[in-house]
C-alpha cells in the first residue's frame, strides 16, 4: 500500500501545478465559482469543492495524509488527465476550460 501511495502523491504533484496560495486566490474569484457541474441543490459546483479539498491536502505533511486525501489525489490525477485532453483549438487563457482545470489545481498555461 505505501508505494501504491507514494505513486499517487507523485501523480498528484505532477498535476497539481498550482501552490495552495495560488489555488486559494483562484477560489474566491467570479471566474472559479462560474464554472463546474453542480450536485442537484447544491450551490458549489464540484471542482471547486474539489479545489478546497487541495488546498487542505497541500497544508498537510505526508504523514498525516488520509486514505480519503489519498482517494481525492488520486481522482484529482484522473480528472486533470481527463480533462486535459479534451483542450478547444486556438487561446484558451479565459476559456471555461482553463477555469475548471484551475478549481482541481491545474493550470495549463504554467
Amino acid at each position: 500500500m505505501a508505494d501504491d501511495e507514494k505513486q499517487i502523491r507523485d501523480d498528484f504533484h505532477d498535476a497539481v501545478n498550482m501552490t495552495a496560495s495560488q489555488l486559494e486566490h483562484w477560489l474566491d474569484t467570479d471566474e472559479s465559482k462560474e464554472v463546474g457541474q453542480k450536485e442537484d441543490g447544491a450551490s458549489e459546483s464540484t471542482g471547486h469543492e474539489s479545489g478546497r479539498h487541495i488546498v487542505r491536502i497541500l497544508g498537510k505533511k505526508q504523514g498525516d495524509l488520509t486514505d480519503e486525501d489519498h482517494a481525492h489525489m488520486k481522482k484529482v490525477v484522473g480528472y486533470v488527465a481527463r480533462h486535459s485532453e479534451q483542450k478547444p483549438s486556438g487561446d484558451v487563457e479565459h476559456t471555461r476550460w482553463r477555469y475548471s482545470l484551475m478549481n482541481w489545481g491545474h493550470d495549463p498555461l504554467k
